[in-house]
């Protein structure tokens, strides 16, 4: 995992990559329930996709994982456990991991409730597709 400047925080709330896996650390701890292995399980996972993932905390508190560009977050509410991608609808999902956030022209999610079974190599393959999209050289407009 990359590391970050010395301990700042940004205009919208985000700290840096140390304070950030520190304070993901103590939302896992805090939860000590499935949701709280199911997001230390999900993170594992994202670093194992990626070794160059940079993690974030924003928005009060909620875990984003982050290559050239926003990955996925990792939300924790009463019944599950949401994954929201940020650019998940142009992701190929051939393995059907997506079931939340459909209607959306950009993002797709998600949702993991407790007992459910996440397919790992194509968690992982979504992450990867994910990082590739991000670092993917832009299409330049082109006048007519």
């Amino acid at each position: 995992m990359k590391k970050a400047e010395p301990d700042t925080q940004s205009d919208d709330g985000a700290v840096s990559a140390e304070s950030a896996t520190a304070l993901i650390d103590a939302k896992i701890a805090a939860l000590a329930d499935w949701r709280g292995k199911t997001l230390a399980t999900v993170r594992a996972l994202i670093r194992q996709a990626d070794p160059d993932v940079v993690e974030e905390v924003k928005w009060r508190g909620v875990p984003v994982w982050s290559h050239a560009g926003m990955i996925c977050t990792g939300e924790t509410y009463k019944l599950a456990v949401k994954l929201t991608f940020a650019k998940g609808a142009a992701l190929p999902d051939p393995d059907g991991l997506f079931n939340s956030s459909m209607d959306g022209n950009t993002r797709r999610a998600i949702d993991l409730h407790e007992g459910e079974h996440l397919d790992t190599a194509a968690f992982k393959a979504l992450i990867r597709a994910a990082v590739a999209l991000n670092t993917a050289p832009k299409a330049k407009r082109t006048s007519t």
